[in-house]
């Protein structure tokens, strides 16, 4: 975004800015400064570089234009703890947050009131006119929901904030709990909310989403003589129960050909989640795929991908994996327990064993999950 921005901008004409992104998905964007930091767990750098957008932006005036350059992965990137937060608080609540299965939206309800800087708290600290332009990885295509929207009202609370922590049993460490007790209480300043004058001059503009992948990816497909159907981006749920309501689907149109004809591409988007109970690794793309293929069983002529659009399935080096029908006959002849690797989230793993990992590297991009299921 920041190397288009760049390109475009005239070369007459003033710019410069400063860029997170993160580590080994940089790339030169001439005027624009880019610097790499952790994800999806904060850490010192990201702090640093946003404590500096945080400085250049309380500096500009009215006469000047704040362009934001939001996109997924901006929650844990622009990691500027709120006073009295330490950084290695942040990231053990951020971790806990991961693991527990929450949706996006609820986790950035908490780290927003963890923030000093997301949750509209950059658009209050802003004298100039400002537009984001938004790339979308949430279901629903939101801005508040972007990155935590740095430069959008918040329409939750530090109520809302603890009632997801106690929901999904979340520990947080005891300084994050009472800054959220001393929020909930009144005693700290809420983040901006719908209406605020702060966005009087702030204009948020989504300008990609998933539907535009999708529709691309239906497109390739017809060309290759291969009716696809967009079953859309919205999907959320644990993938691994996600991937049972798929399972059913295929075994109808398999059995009945109905409510689609073979040959046919189911492709999908969304954004699952999974809530981590063993130590092995994986991501939700690659889980997604073990659980539909323990389903299926191994049913003839289906074949399936799911990948993350930007090259990275939770901790892995991978975007996602694919699946075969022999994937699980392939797998046992190694001596692997389809079912024990799931229940361990071991997803990788499995992919890993029968060479079936999909590695892009970084794409530079992020318009969330991308599923398709082939069905010959």
């Amino acid at each position: 975004m920041a190397l288009a921005v760049d390109r475009h901008w005239p070369s007459a004409a003033p710019l410069e800015g400063l860029v997170i992104t993160r580590y080994r998905h940089g790339l030169a964007a001439g005027r624009i400064r880019v610097v790499e930091a952790g994800h999806p767990l904060p850490d010192e750098t990201g702090r640093k570089a946003a404590r500096e957008i945080l400085r250049l932006v309380e500096r500009l005036g009215p006469e000047d234009l704040l362009l934001g350059l939001i996109s997924g992965g901006g929650s844990a990137l622009l990691s500027l703890p709120a006073p009295g937060i330490a950084m290695r608080d942040l990231r053990a609540t951020t971790a806990a947050l991961l693991r527990c299965g929450a949706p996006i939206q609820e986790i950035n309800a908490v780290r927003k009131h963890l923030s000093a800087i997301l949750g509209g708290r950059l658009a209050a600290a802003c004298r100039a006119r400002a537009l984001a332009l938004v790339i979308s990885d949430v279901t629903g295509d939101e801005p508040i929901h972007v990155a935590s929207g740095p430069l959008a009202p918040d329409p939750a609370s530090y109520a809302d904030a603890i009632e997801v922590l106690d929901r999904h049993r979340v520990a947080a460490p005891r300084a994050v709990r009472a800054h959220l007790e001393r929020g909930a209480r009144g005693e700290l300043s809420e983040t901006p909310k719908p209406g605020d004058k702060a966005f009087a001059q702030v204009e948020n503009r989504v300008i990609a989403a998933a539907h535009g992948s999708l529709q691309a990816a239906c497109e390739f497909l017809q060309r290759h003589e291969v009716p696809a159907v967009n079953l859309g981006g919205s999907v959320t749920g644990e993938a691994r129960e996600v991937a049972k309501v798929y399972g059913a689907l295929v075994r109808q149109i398999v059995r009945y050909r109905e409510p689609f004809t073979p040959p046919v591409a189911l492709v999908s988007g969304g954004e699952c989640t999974v809530t981590v109970r063993g130590r092995g690794r994986g991501g939700r793309a690659s889980e997604f795929l073990l659980s539909l293929g323990i389903d299926l069983g191994g049913v003839p002529a289906v074949h399936a991908l799911a990948c993350d659009t930007d090259g990275v399935d939770g901790d892995g080096d991978n975007a996602g994996a694919i699946l075969s029908p022999d994937s699980l006959a392939r797998a046992a002849a190694l001596g692997l327990n389809a079912p024990k690797m799931l229940a361990n989230n071991d997803s990788y793993a499995f992919f890993a064993a029968l060479s079936d990992l999909v590695v892009t590297g970084p794409t530079r991009t992020n318009v969330n999950d991308y599923r398709a299921i082939l069905i010959a």
